[in-house]
């Protein structure tokens, strides 16, 4: 790890005068730390944020607004949240280990860089790390990478359960900068996929922030789950995860949004499995026939083809849970 220097700012406006083209903003640590351990990330100045007052959970009429340095374990740990979004709290547990949880944040949940062992080994080149020195995995070791989203540049997964989750939710992550103020980015909008510069992830602007995470309010009828298939049962990034949100009307879905991981270049939502869903009963054969959609537009790889019926699968494990 390269020797740098700490900043520990005590308020918002202090952390954007620290900040700079050489600085990186820092909160739980739980990633970044190891990327720079592994010289994936090398920045000379670090801002932590972690005594900025951006740790509130708040439940309104308008939804919940979980700020960005609400720790894993807090949230999923929420009882109103538990009872009235548990896709959340179930995406949360399921992912990292009891003692990250203790650490990461929310944002910076929203932030991890993908699992590819191709971008954090710095032995090979990678797109991401290097803009156009290449991308080895497409032909290379790419059983838990993705077959959605990705392009002759990169096909490196998001590795977050809890995007997952919000993008199902129809949630919104709010930004704030010191030159452009607050706004609000759609968490389907907020991540991007590589095309021809994999390198940029997100929407972020250069010096922003998360600040927290808005999600609206739950409605009547409303149901929700997170399965999360893996190749072991704990501290383990997906093969396939599904986030579904159903709202019942008697044993009718009046409508649906679902959301995969372990698949895409980002959390990825399935329209046409959601167009299937609306009206249709809420039984297992429905469900069967409208996840024949999930895998519309995917690219499969040379080692991970599996995913294609596993991800039908899990869409149809997730609905027969979220609505028994």
């Amino acid at each position: 790890m390269e020797a740098f220097t700490l900043t520990t700012p005590s308020d918002v406006d202090g952390a954007f005068a620290a900040c700079g083209p050489d600085a990186k903003f820092i909160a739980g640590g739980t990633d970044l730390v190891q990327l720079m351990q592994d010289w994936v990330e090398r920045p000379k100045r670090l801002i932590d944020l972690d005594a900025l007052p951006l740790d509130r959970i708040e439940l309104s009429a308008q939804g919940v607004r979980i700020g960005a340095l609400a720790r894993m374990s807090e949230v999923a740990d929420h009882a109103e949240l538990r009872r009235l979004y548990p896709v959340i709290t179930e995406a949360l547990l399921a992912s990292a280990s009891p003692q990250i949880r203790n650490m990461a944040t929310i944002g910076g949940n929203l932030l991890q860089r993908t699992r590819c062992g191709y971008f954090r080994d710095v032995g090979f080149p990678c797109n991401k790390r290097a803009p156009g020195s290449g991308c080895p995995a497409i032909n290379g070791d790419n059983r838990l990478l993705a077959i959605l989203g990705g392009s002759d540049r990169c096909v490196a997964t998001h590795p977050s359960d809890l995007a997952v989750a919000l993008a199902a939710l129809d949630a919104a992550v709010e930004l704030r900068s010191a030159s452009s103020g607050t706004r609000s980015v759609p968490l389907t909008e907020f991540h991007l996929m590589p095309d021809d510069t994999p390198e940029r992830e997100t929407v972020m602007r250069p010096g922003e922030i998360i600040t927290a995470v808005l999600v609206p309010p739950d409605m009547a009828g409303q149901r929700s789950h997170y399965l999360k298939v893996r190749d072991r049962a704990s501290f383990e990034f997906a093969l396939v995860s599904a986030a579904v949100v159903v709202t019942l009307d008697g044993g009718e879905i009046r409508s649906a949004r679902v959301a995969l991981g372990g698949v895409g270049t980002k959390p990825w939502r399935l329209p046409a499995v959601e167009a299937a869903l609306a009206g249709a009963p809420a039984r297992p054969a429905a469900f069967v026939v409208a996840a024949s959609h999930a895998a519309d537009g995917a690219h499969p790889l040379t080692q991970n083809a599996f995913k294609i019926p596993l991800m039908k699968r899990a869409v149809v494990r997730a609905l027969t849970t979220a609505t028994a």
